[in-house]
């Protein structure tokens, strides 16, 4: 076992790093200016799950520790704790909003990792479509860089809500204003 002062690589530092603080909310990663040490075998596919040598990772509060340790920096996604920063791969984007719910005039998404988003101006809802399928592509920021991708059922349900304004469907949260589309027969 290692010793309390001894600093740990790897997947076992990330997850020490990650383990520091329960309950005080996310570690800082914004502040960690570690050196990068390589990659590590983990790659979170298009579908959300995460995979660690080509097998997917079981416990999900294991990918839970991993996400509060994500991080894009401009040379991609890395798990990153205070003394060394890993590259990963990511197919699409790194979280997917599984649900939405209203509550006091916001729109509030969790995320398969269990975050909480308000839609708002600092956590914008963006629509942009395929120039070759046609098909929507909504996201949702969900903190600094990291995005979720809207799952499917979640951007119908938020079509349902929307309103129309100069032929758009739009949906609104703390004061600002999402557009999904255009309004009609064609719509989403």
């Amino acid at each position: 076992m290692a010793r309390p002062d001894e600093k740990r690589s790897g997947l076992a530092g990330v997850t020490a790093a990650a383990r520091q603080a329960p309950g005080r909310g996310l570690p800082p990663v914004h502040l960690w200016n570690p050196p990068h040490c390589g990659e590590i075998d983990i790659l979170i596919r298009r579908d959300g799950v995460w995979m660690h040598e080509g097998s997917p990772i079981g416990r999900s509060e294991l990918v839970r520790l991993f996400s509060t340790v994500l991080r894009k920096d401009p040379d991609g996604y890395c798990l990153v704790t205070p003394v060394e920063k890993l590259t990963i791969r990511v197919e699409d984007l790194p979280f997917r909003a599984v649900s939405v719910e209203t509550r006091d005039g916001a729109l509030v998404f969790t995320t398969d990792v269990g975050d909480e988003v308000e839609a708002g101006p600092d956590h914008p809802v963006v629509v942009e479509t395929d120039p070759v399928s046609e098909e929507p592509s909504p996201r949702l920021r969900v903190r600094a860089d990291l995005w979720a991708r809207i799952a499917r059922p979640v951007f119908y349900e938020l079509v349902e809500m929307a309103g129309t304004e100069s032929g758009r469907l739009v949906v609104r949260s703390n004061g600002a204003a999402f557009p999904l589309g255009p309004a009609g027969a064609d719509a989403a």
